[in-house]
């Protein structure tokens, strides 16, 4: 009796343990996708003042390659450049106070357009993805989950184009309005961890007597440092065109 008692009351103290690491691991709800679009319209606002802070405190380079290729995949021309960032150059030179805008300066035309050379080759950026009215009220937002990214926790969310005229006022919002794919939002702090986009459309300049682009992927990602800076580690992107 009491060897049955025994495995009788083990039985029991195990479902209890069994119950109880179910309740701990249990992740918590997700929140509304009002919610998490709030933050991130909130979160974008100091996006200034992070990339001028990690511009201060960090040295980096920044490598881009560009390749052009043929219908047949071929390597026609390949572009390098890089960009160095160092705090400690910067630092000694000397201030150049710069000129406050006139109250009825005329915008030169053409400025705010993204220039026609980019139908050759423009690769999407971080700021194309801060949160704002304007750029969100173009998209069908779906919170889909949670997932780990680089050791946190990251809502994400799939998007893609409303149905319907959306405004066009450059070729930069021809992309964006065709835009279509996934983003990774980190849960804490609403910043841009990761995002993979795809056309969704061929885009057409100027109704396509300059150029048109039937394909184009692009990935982002975005790491945090220890100090709570936000900086893109890579982007890359891929092109079909005229």
């Amino acid at each position: 009796m009491r060897i049955g008692t025994y495995a009788i009351g083990g039985t029991i103290w195990l479902a209890a343990c069994v119950v109880a690491l179910s309740e701990t691991s249990a992740e918590p709800p997700l929140p509304s996708i009002e919610t998490v679009i709030q933050r991130a319209v909130d979160a974008a606002q100091g996006g200034s003042d992070n990339d001028r802070a990690f511009n201060q405190r960090y040295f980096y380079a920044r490598a881009k390659v560009t390749e052009f290729r043929n219908g047949d995949g071929e390597l026609k021309k390949q572009e390098k450049k890089q960009n160095v960032n160092d705090p400690a150059r910067q630092a000694a030179r000397p201030v150049v106070p710069q000129p406050a805008p006139q109250a009825n300066a005329v915008t030169p035309s053409g400025a705010g357009q993204a220039p026609t050379a980019n139908v050759r080759g423009r690769a999407f950026d971080k700021k194309d993805f801060l949160a704002n009215p304007d750029l969100l009220d173009r998209f069908v937002l779906v919170l889909k989950g949670r997932e780990s990214v680089n050791g946190r926790d990251a809502l994400v969310i799939d998007f893609k184009p409303k149905a319907g005229k959306l405004p066009e006022r450059n070729l930069k919002e021809r992309f964006i309005n065709r835009a279509a794919g996934r983003i990774w939002l980190d849960e804490e702090e609403s910043q841009l961890v990761k995002a993979d986009l795809h056309l969704t459309e061929k885009v057409d300049v100027l109704g396509g007597l300059v150029g048109s682009v039937w394909k184009f992927n692009c990935s982002i990602d975005r790491e945090r440092t220890d100090d709570g800076l936000w900086f893109t580690r890579a982007t890359s992107w891929h092109l079909e065109g005229r």
